[in-house]
């Protein structure tokens, strides 16, 4: 495009000084940026193209980054990175030392608060709008952008409850698109429906909450949105902006299908066709897809089970079973203390739940994992996906905290299958009856094995396996680690001595077996794909203390400290637990005996 508008804007004080008569072009402009780089570095696509008006009008009219602006979840924000001095190094979105994917305090002044996870952002908004009336700034605004799916969670309901009594100065914007990363579910995505098609006759949820109301608004009407933007600016105490987006906008593939172009991997910049991954073989299935299709074999052997999931059908692959027997799998929007204590409910009438939650959405869960599960040590069986390292997403989306958290917890039995046999088998046996709660967590992504249909079988809770007797060493594993560990000492002679053992359960340990291993070895190393502060290594920790035993002990495990976004690979590196690095923990810890 001749006379390029972006190309001269680093700053939103350079929009500022643009006339709105150029900002259609400007938005077109942006849109085929954000195209362009996600077309070949992948990354969050729809929900960013779906507000690029809304990005123009916001940063126009308010004077950020002195006025404050929230995206909740982060997974639109591109174009505000983009608009906000990143713009040149917006091609390291995601990547190993570059740009994070979502927005981060520590990366921009316009980045005003660090998300990731949903449902944060009227919370926040609201404390720094209350900050600011204290500290005497009146003037300054405080804009918080959330999605219909995400204002349907919990939290985004108790910060409405308590911003509706104040007479804080904060702007909810509605950016309602009827999709999160799956269609958005529930009674509030209904009403939202309703309102838009005018046929609501309820009293208006927001304005019932002390809300002043606007809207629906046509996100994609520039001219529409500045004015009422501006207007709003002069409204005292809450106000509440209904905005209507497409999903995807401007790219017609993005928009006839959301779900797919939410975060679609490579594409065709020009023609938004998906560029798929060409191989000669068969590869093993996701973690995700094993899960989806066994649990549709087993409920339809047993009519007691049900599936759970927070908002992602897709992402679990819960999909199959709410396809196949849609009466007993749910979707019960963003909201994970829901899901945890509807599944212990659930639990008291004879129903075996399976929740399926990402291992770092389970924490929003904790006091229900606690205070309804384990304290009444009801066996509702959690299915933690994408467990440890998951990459480009970064801190806030890794999975490393889970064995730690979970392993303090009374009653609950953890297990992490280092297979895609092993998660049929344990899904089979616990549902077959067990009398405690249950966390089953795997990672993201491919197995290793392609026959992995094999038939039944009943897992011994509690028992570890011998994987490679050995002398003098022996290296415990947990998960999917396993693998790591079998590469390295069975592809290097010097190693032909080491000992393997696929521990399986965190908790309990199997302390006959560890028993064995202290006994008969100099040294243990433990590998996890955990956090090494409170996880699978430091139980083993705990044993030896316990029973007085002196041997050496090496931990392997994710660093104290926050990991960053970059490739798996490139992370376990990092951490020291891929296979470079327990070969050279080995190799030092063979040179030490």
């Amino acid at each position: 495009m001749s006379n390029s508008l972006l190309d001269n804007i680093n700053l939103p004080k350079d929009l500022r000084q643009l006339s709105q008569d150029d900002l259609s072009q400007l938005a077109q402009e942006l849109r085929e940026f954000i195209i362009n780089i996600v077309a070949t570095k992948e990354g969050h696509l729809g929900a960013s193209l779906g507000v690029v008006e809304l990005t123009i009008a916001l940063h126009y009219v308010f004077n950020t980054p002195e006025d404050l602006l929230i995206w909740d979840v982060g997974h639109q924000a591109y174009g505000h990175k983009i608009l906000t001095g990143r713009k040149e190094i917006f091609d390291t979105n995601r990547q190993l030392a570059g740009i994070s994917g979502f927005p981060k305090r520590d990366e921009s002044d316009y980045d005003t608060f660090g998300v990731g996870h949903s449902s944060t952002s009227i919370s926040a908004t609201l404390g720094m709008a209350i900050a600011s009336k204290l500290n005497g700034d009146t003037n300054k605004q405080h804009i918080a952008v959330i999605g219909d799916a995400s204002i349907a969670s919990g939290m985004a309901f108790e910060g409405l409850n308590h911003a509706g009594v104040t007479d804080a100065n904060l702007l909810v914007i509605l950016n309602d698109n009827a999709i999160g990363i799956d269609p958005s579910v529930g009674a509030l995505k209904q009403y939202l429906t309703n309102v838009k098609k005018g046929t609501q006759k309820q009293d208006n949820i927001f304005e019932a909450l002390n809300f002043d109301y606007s809207g629906p608004v046509d996100g994609h009407d520039l001219s529409k949105l500045i004015s009422e933007l501006e207007r709003l600016k002069s409204v005292k105490g809450p106000k509440f902006l209904h905005v209507i987006t497409t999903k995807g906008k401007g790219l017609k593939q993005a928009e006839e299908n959301q779900v797919k172009y939410h975060a679609p991997g490579k594409f065709d910049a020009k023609t938004g066709e998906l560029i798929t991954k060409s191989s000669s073989n068969q590869l093993p299935p996701k973690f995700q897809d094993v899960f989806g299709e066994t649990i549709v074999e087993l409920a339809k052997q047993n009519e007691k089970i049900v599936g759970i999931t927070p908002a992602m059908p897709t992402g679990s692959s819960l999909k199959y079973m709410m396809e196949a027997i849609p009466e007993r799998a749910f979707d019960v929007g963003i909201a994970e203390q829901h899901a945890v204590t509807l599944a212990a409910g659930m639990v008291t009438q004879g129903l075996i739940p399976f929740c399926n939650i990402y291992s770092t959405f389970l924490q929003r869960a904790y006091d229900q994992v606690i205070h309804d599960v384990a304290i009444q040590n009801l066996p509702v069986i959690f299915c933690l996906d994408r467990a440890g390292l998951v990459g480009e997403d970064g801190a806030t989306h890794h999975g490393v905290f889970d064995l730690a958290y979970l392993r303090c917890i009374p009653n609950l039995v953890i297990f992490a299958p280092r297979n895609a046999v092993e998660l049929r088998h344990m899904m089979y046996t616990v549902q077959k009856g067990i009398d405690f709660p249950m966390a089953i967590r795997y990672p993201r992504g491919r197995g290793i094995l392609l026959d992995w249909k094999t038939p039944f079988e009943t897992v011994e809770i509690g028992k570890g396996k011998c994987l490679k007797e050995g002398v003098d060493i022996a290296v415990l594993s947990i998960g999917t680690t396993a693998n790591t560990v079998t590469n390295v000492i069975e592809n290097n002679p010097k190693f032909h001595n080491i000992g393997h053992y696929d521990m399986r359960f965190v908790k309990p340990l199997d302390g006959d077996l560890l028993h064995i291993l202290f006994k008969k070895y100099k040294a243990i190393i433990s590998i996890e794909d955990g956090v090494v502060t409170g996880g699978f290594g430091s139980a083993v920790l705990e044993f030896a203390n316990a029973n007085n035993y002196k041997t050496k002990i090496e931990i392997l495990g994710i660093k104290d400290q926050f990991t960053e976004h970059g490739t798996v690979n490139e992370l376990k590196a990092i951490n020291g637990i891929d296979e470079n690095g327990l070969r050279e923990t080995l190799e030092e810890l063979i040179l030490s005996l």
